[in-house]
């Protein structure tokens, strides 16, 4: 898929882009849209996407938009991150885009709270869109925050293990029988593991907190776990999900090397998005990462199979295993923009038309975001994309939780969790309790 940060990085590079919404409460939460959305017009719509293969998919999506609503031309603008997104949608005027898209999902909580996006109920209602029977529900919970919803989910990304088959045949495992629970996993990742010196031949599984896609949220995914309780406080400390999680990642850190040795092998791994990713060049043989992975391996022309599951789940939570970490791409309509209206045809038809998300995702190569789309015979996908369509309509799928800061509190947390695996910090009992209190703090300052 992209050349861009993707949301292992960008849930915590974002923060730095939070500042920028916290001013940019300019735009009104009510639905005074006025303008004739059958008049003739040209409204802007920003995206992210930059790959020439990407920018040809939204131009392909974009003609059929346009003739489906001949009267509206969209004028399109891509490579747009959240830094120059926010800065756009404080300062409004005539320049800056009627429709927007972003990559960050947890700038979601931010973006409603602060009115940098539209509210879109009084859209929905309109045109009598029963959100229930058009999105999955995780993704239906991170377009909104606190019952505001500022934006709607345009495609997907599932989160599942990616491992060399021909790795496992050669440390006499089954390709076919993948690990379901950490404990397998450990065991499995141990078998993989070659050592060389104070280096690798082949490392079963990055666990390090900096390896590609290791962070903590997607870890948490396979535990169930609760980030806040009902009166909005941090639960990290309550909920002994956390404290399992992370015991568990530094037992493997240590199991396969220590954090030294494992971060030092990490430094020699090429870039996340080329051809030289560690499981690409077989330096890895188990990896996390998104359903992207699959058209980037195959891209990389990698000479093993390449197998694809789910994560593995806590060993008391087997019966949840298929789930997986979920996070997308979200749309939403500027408040300073004069064709709401207008704008809102071109968001309802990315996000809901079933053919348009279809063909998109084909192009793109993710995870459709409608319920119509995901069982539609026309996908075009890799046998083993089902894997993802089926993680990305588990039950028990999760994602991060919203909060008015943004991702700020999960920064918190997982510079945590980079102590605790390096060793410096020892009492994860009274580190996960200080954290808490942190979070907490922060979020009050940001009411």
């Amino acid at each position: 898929m992209p050349v861009r940060p993707r949301r292992a990085a960008a849930a915590l590079a974002a923060t730095a882009s939070i500042a920028l919404f916290a001013s940019a409460c300019t735009g009104s939460t009510e639905n005074k849209a006025s303008d004739d959305p059958n008049a003739k017009t040209t409204i802007t719509f920003w995206h992210g996407w930059a790959a020439p293969s990407e920018v040809k998919a939204i131009e392909d999506n974009i003609a059929r938009f346009e003739k489906a609503h001949p009267n509206i031309k969209v004028k399109v603008v891509g490579g747009i991150n959240d830094d120059k997104l926010g800065q756009a949608l404080r300062a409004g005027g005539s320049n800056g885009p009627d429709v927007v898209s972003s990559f960050t999902t947890s700038n979601v909580g931010k973006f409603c709270a602060s009115g940098a996006l539209t509210d879109l109920k009084p859209f929905i209602e309109k045109d009598k869109i029963d959100l229930d029977k058009t999105f999955p529900k995780v993704l239906q919970e991170y377009t909104q925050f606190e019952g505001k919803r500022c934006s709607l989910p345009l495609l997907s990304d599932a989160y599942g293990l990616y491992y060399n088959k021909d790795a496992f045949k050669k440390a006499g495992l089954d390709p076919e029988a993948p690990p379901k629970t950490w404990s397998q996993f450990t065991e499995v990742a141990k078998k993989l593991t070659k050592p060389k010196g104070d280096s690798y031949e082949q490392l079963g599984f990055m666990p390090n907190y900096l390896g590609y896609e290791t962070v903590v949220e997607h870890y948490m995914s396979q535990w169930d776990h609760t980030y806040f309780d009902k009166d909005g406080k941090s639960n990290i400390a309550k909920d002994p999900a956390f404290a399992e999680m992370m015991t568990y990642q530094k037992s493997l850190v240590d199991t396969l090397g220590g954090f030294r040795k494992l971060d030092k092998y990490r430094t020699t791994f090429g870039d996340e998005w080329g051809a030289k990713h560690p499981f690409h060049t077989g330096q890895v043989a188990m990896q996390l990462d998104g359903e992207w992975r699959l058209n980037f391996a195959k891209n990389a022309k990698v000479d093993f199979e390449v197998g694809v599951a789910p994560m593995p789940v806590a060993d008391d939570e087997l019966a949840e295993y298929g789930k997986g970490y979920l996070s997308g791409t979200i749309m939403g309509i500027a408040p300073q923009s004069k064709k709401q209206n207008a704008a809102w045809e071109l968001v309802k038809f990315m996000t809901t038309d079933t053919d348009a998300v279809v063909g998109f995702a084909n192009d793109i190569g993710n995870v459709p975001s409608t319920l119509e789309a995901l069982k539609s015979p026309d996908l075009k996908l890799d046998d083993r994309f089902k894997v993802f369509l089926d993680i990305a309509r588990h039950p028990e799928s999760s994602t991060m939780t919203g909060a008015v800061n943004g991702p700020s509190y999960q920064e918190t947390l997982s510079d945590l969790a980079h102590k605790y695996e390096k060793g410096q910090v020892t009492d994860l009992k009274k580190g996960l309790a200080d954290t808490a209190a942190q979070i907490d703090r922060d979020i009050a300052a940001a009411k």
